[in-house]
């Protein structure tokens, strides 16, 4: 049997990585088990352990490491918590693989285990990277250095890696594993999802937010936030919008949403079914805020994606992307090009960069024939490894 750990500490690295999770999970040589954390077990943020032990996999630990407050403090704070709480049953354990995803706090950590641990490791979405600033980017490249072998969406990514000391023999291009389910998915009926919303009226047309706070933003993330739902409301576009995500400054969203909760255009979710908010997804006329899915993943859907502020700036969009700034009337001249007909029209034959909907079996047949063991000693000198 082959150990496998996996870790997760909020809802979208799950939903990510979770079409190889099933695919590792149904292996009878696989023994497959992930560790819960963070925001996964918290009812503020929808406690979507429900979900991951709806889906049956074996936890193997579950963590309770996110703190109540919204600053930088907490999250190192959380990211101590999640070290200390986990190391000795990783150690117990003994996986021969451990996988991971992503930018947070917590892959370092895990990166950080991994590599005094003597456990090969691996880091999707490395090579990534982002010019908004953010605390994320870097932690990402660190994940890097410490990880075994890389997963990675597009050729640039690759390149970046190589150009950072990475052997080529570490990078594996199996593009973005988060398009598989999406391009695979049927939605439910639009009637569905107003059924399960209880609307009466509005929604026949809808759009869907996602934005989430960034420290750069963070004196004016508020005003943004509201920026947008105030453009929204005036143009009478009902939208679903998701609650932020437990980085610093969520708060300052949290109570933009308390004054917009009753209003008739805005339905705030916090966690939503899989195949509830896959179903919203494709249904919806656009994206907007500064989620990295309306850069990866709305091409995919053909539909225009507006990202608003700093966040995911940088990093390579295809067409459908529109950036754009924070004020009232920036937002408003985006939606206004998003929604219009000429540019719709312009998406019809958009193909994703990002990936074809393959990725999970990529990276599982990649998993399950690559000898890792062989590359944890990172002997190689970045003054001599040859570019790319």
């Amino acid at each position: 049997m082959k150990k496998i750990l996996a870790f997760t500490s909020i809802r979208s690295d799950y939903d990510l990585m979770s079409s190889l999770y099933f695919l590792l999970q149904e292996d009878p040589n696989v023994d497959f088990k992930i560790i819960v954390s963070g925001a996964h077990l918290s009812h503020s943020f929808g406690y979507s352990i429900e979900q991951i032990k709806k889906d049956n996999f074996d936890i193997l630990l579950e963590i309770e490491t996110l703190l109540s407050s919204d600053t930088g403090l907490s999250r190192v704070k959380s990211a101590s918590l999640l070290l200390q709480n986990s190391l000795e049953t990783i150690a117990k354990f003994n996986p021969d693989l451990m996988i991971y995803a992503g930018d947070r706090e917590d892959v370092l950590m895990y990166a950080m285990i991994g590599g005094y641990l003597n456990i090969p490791t691996i880091h999707f979405f490395a090579g990534d990277h982002v010019t908004d600033g953010y605390i994320d980017n870097p932690i990402r490249h660190a994940t890097s250095k410490l990880s075994t072998a890389h997963f990675v969406t597009l050729d640039e990514h690759k390149k970046r890696l190589v150009h950072m000391g990475e052997d080529t023999k570490r990078v594996f291009v199996t593009g973005n594993i988060s398009l598989d389910k999406f391009i695979q998915f049927k939605p439910l009926e639009k009637m569905k999802l107003k059924k399960y919303f209880d609307i009466k009226n509005n929604f026949n047309d809808f759009a869907l937010m996602i934005f989430h706070p960034l420290t750069e933003e963070m004196e004016s993330v508020d005003i943004y936030f509201e920026n947008i739902l105030k453009n929204l409301n005036q143009r009478g576009i009902s939208t679903f919008v998701s609650y932020p995500n437990v980085d610093p400054g969520n708060q300052r969203l949290l109570n933009v949403i308390d004054k917009y909760k009753g209003n008739k255009n805005f339905i705030f979710y916090k966690n939503l079914d899989r195949d509830i908010f896959m179903s919203i997804y494709k249904h919806s006329n656009f994206i907007i805020g500064n989620s990295s899915s309306g850069i990866c993943e709305a091409a995919s859907m053909k539909i225009p994606a507006i990202n608003v502020g700093l966040r995911q700036t940088g990093r390579y969009a295809d067409k459908n992307v529109l950036f754009c700034g924070t004020s009232f009337d920036e937002i408003g001249q985006c939606i206004e090009t998003a929604t219009s007909q000429d540019f719709q029209n312009s998406l019809k034959n958009l193909n994703n960069s990002y990936g074809d909907g393959h990725s999970a079996v990529k990276s599982y047949k990649i998993i399950m024939e690559v000898d890792f063991n062989s590359m944890i000693a990172k002997v190689e000198d970045p003054l001599k490894v040859k570019l790319i």
